[in-house]
């Protein structure tokens, strides 16, 4: 039987070996040197603990079959871009000079123009939203595609729900695609059984189990909301399928607070064309089977708003709304107004901020009071010492949790969708967001963001310097881990 200490050696050279394996995994991936640098430590410090969450968490594993199915949609649908991008050119649209490489630099990084000829409408009630959501679908004649991260039937969903049973009903095609993760419950639930029964095809994104975690990444999560209604009327925005009066009601942070945009007009084709890709990416029907159903036609102009849809994540463009938020704040000159639950940026986005407020620019950044993630709240507030000093304005929401994820720069373009300001929203998740070029929305957004600032606490720097310093000391440790928050 081997003595103690030469099973300790053994260990010991088991866990180097994995240190040093891993640790050369971690160095040839080139990934930002704050993340790398937040893995080494942890393997470096924790034996054998680092090393299994490296293998479990940290690479974006997706598996080898949906990466083939991946590469093979995205052959599929460049001629659909490629289409849409001819009817943009034959209805060019005039931006001010200043935001032209904003817009040319994300059609070069995603091949989805910026489209004019939209009608937006912003909702900061979510039982209204809802309501209009039921009507639209109530007047659908083809086709109705929601994608929400999380679904919970309660209250005003029941509503969207029996609205699909009449659709289907009608002979409407019908098709929910929930996160496996975040709508787990619904999954499993007879609301959903019952929505099966009636015809409305339900799927799961990105499916887990004990079996499939030892292939892929399971916290890779889809973490859009889209409902796109006869390909011609789209909602996007950060308002899961919940009814916000009754989701989660036991928790202290209180009701969430959320933002939605219903869109009429040729945008809209690029909302649906992002379902349609996640639809298939799930390996349900082909994009064949869903040409005789899907809407990707040309849109009728309903309004004058100039859109470009920014979708990101793991198999397509993962750093595409990292870098356009980069190039807006870098090219604000006036004002940039941030909302957001989560607050954990990196070292460029934070360079950037801090910049433009050392140039002059009015910045305010509005988060949560309280946050439904103890560790993300923690190592927000890191940060605040720095923003503070450079004379961003920062303000606590206390009239419940503050979900909306909206930017305005130089009220001349809003940026609204599902992203939070963090590295899982920018690096991992499946995310979407909404690049409004336009001066009468982006007034709208900034009353909205306006409201919020006015139902909240501001930060007095020289007495948030004075904290204690065992705050102090757990906000950095905290934030070392925002990499991988």
């Amino acid at each position: 039987m081997p003595d103690f200490l030469s099973l300790t050696n053994a260990l010991l050279l088991v866990h180097w070996t994995f240190v040093v394996v891993v640790s050369i995994r971690v160095i040839m991936r080139r990934r930002p040197i704050g993340v790398s640098l937040a893995w080494l430590a942890l393997l470096f410090l924790l034996p054998f603990v680092g090393t299994g969450l490296y293998l479990l968490v940290g690479e974006t594993r997706l598996g080898d079959q949906r990466t083939r199915r991946a590469l093979a949609l995205r052959e599929a649908g460049q001629s659909l871009v490629g289409a849409m991008r001819e009817r943009a050119a034959k209805r060019p649209i005039e931006l001010p000079a200043h935001l032209r490489p904003i817009e040319r630099q994300a059609t070069a990084t995603i091949g989805l123009p910026a489209v004019g000829g939209n009608r937006l409408r912003l909702y900061d009630d979510a039982i209204a939203a809802f309501r209009q959501l039921v009507r639209d679908i109530d007047g659908a004649e083809r086709t109705v595609h929601l994608l929400f991260y999380i679904v919970s039937d309660c209250g005003v969903v029941n509503d969207v729900f029996d609205a699909l049973s009449r659709a289907t009903e009608r002979g409407v095609s019908c098709r929910l695609l929930v996160d496996a993760i975040g709508s787990k419950d619904f999954l499993n639930s007879p609301a959903a059984d019952s929505l099966r029964r009636g015809g409305v095809r339900v799927v799961a994104a990105l499916p887990v189990g004990p079996v499939r975690s030892l292939f892929v990444r399971i916290d890779v999560r889809n973490h859009r909301k889209i409902a796109v209604i006869d390909g011609h009327t789209a909602y996007t925005g950060s308002l899961n399928l919940c009814d916000p009066k009754l989701y989660m009601q036991d928790e202290p942070f209180g009701e969430w607070v959320d933002t939605m945009v219903r869109l009429e007009g040729p945008a809209a084709e690029a909302l649906e064309l992002t379902f349609l890709n996640d639809w298939q990416m799930e390996g349900t029907e082909s994009i064949e089977s869903l040409m005789p159903t899907g809407d990707l036609r040309e849109v009728e102009p309903k309004g004058s708003t100039p859109v470009q849809v920014v979708p990101s994540g793991p198999g397509q463009a993962p750093k595409a709304i990292h870098e356009m938020l980069l190039t807006a704040i870098y090219a604000a000159r006036t004002s940039i107004v941030i909302t957001t639950p989560y607050f954990v940026p990196d070292e460029s986005l934070m360079t950037a901020i801090r910049c433009a407020a050392r140039r002059g620019v009015s910045v305010h950044l509005v988060v949560p009071a309280r946050s439904d993630s103890r560790l993300v709240h923690i190592a927000s507030r890191a940060n605040f010492d720095d923003l503070l000093e450079d004379g961003v304005r920062v303000f606590e929401y206390t009239s419940g949790l503050l979900h909306a994820k909206t930017i305005t720069v130089d009220d001349q373009i809003s940026l609204i969708g599902t992203a939070n300001m963090d590295m899982r929203s920018f690096w991992l998740n499946l995310e979407i967001t909404l690049f409004v070029y336009d001066e009468t929305f982006t007034a709208d957004l900034r009353a909205l963001q306006d409201r919020y600032a006015a139902d909240a606490r501001e930060f007095d720097g020289a007495r948030w310097a004075k904290r204690p310093v065992w705050r102090r000391f757990v906000e950095n440790t905290v934030r070392l881990l925002g990499p991988l928050l």
